[in-house]
């Protein structure tokens, strides 16, 4: 686990090291912090990795108005939901003004 400790010695033996060298022992204590340090976001990285789903949803849209899925805005005022039933969320003072693409055959929304 990364501490505010470790950061911080971490960093002043780097300035150090900058400045006026360091003894062998700090290079030891260097090395052993910069090898923990690096273990630590390894294993951060493998724990958000693993904790990733991949969700096979199949997206069935006939209209013509639906060419982009899934949370994407797409200037029309409108967002499409996962299922594009067009069920649109719409924002405060949104007025229900949704434009369409051409031959989108949506009257209302």
């Amino acid at each position: 686990m990364i501490t505010e400790a470790m950061v911080q010695r971490i960093n002043e033996l780097a300035a150090k090291k900058k400045s006026v060298g360091l003894t062998l022992a700090e290079q030891a204590e260097q090395k052993r912090l910069y090898k923990d340090y690096l273990a630590s976001i390894r294993e951060q990285v493998k724990v958000q990795l693993d904790a990733i789903e991949i969700v096979d949803e199949e997206h069935v849209c006939d209209d013509t108005c639906c060419h982009q899925h899934q949370g994407e805005n797409h200037g029309r005022g409108h967002v499409h939901g996962p299922n594009c039933g067009h069920d649109h969320q719409h924002s405060p003072g949104c007025g229900h003004g949704h434009q369409h693409s051409p031959g989108c055959n949506h009257d209302k929304h």
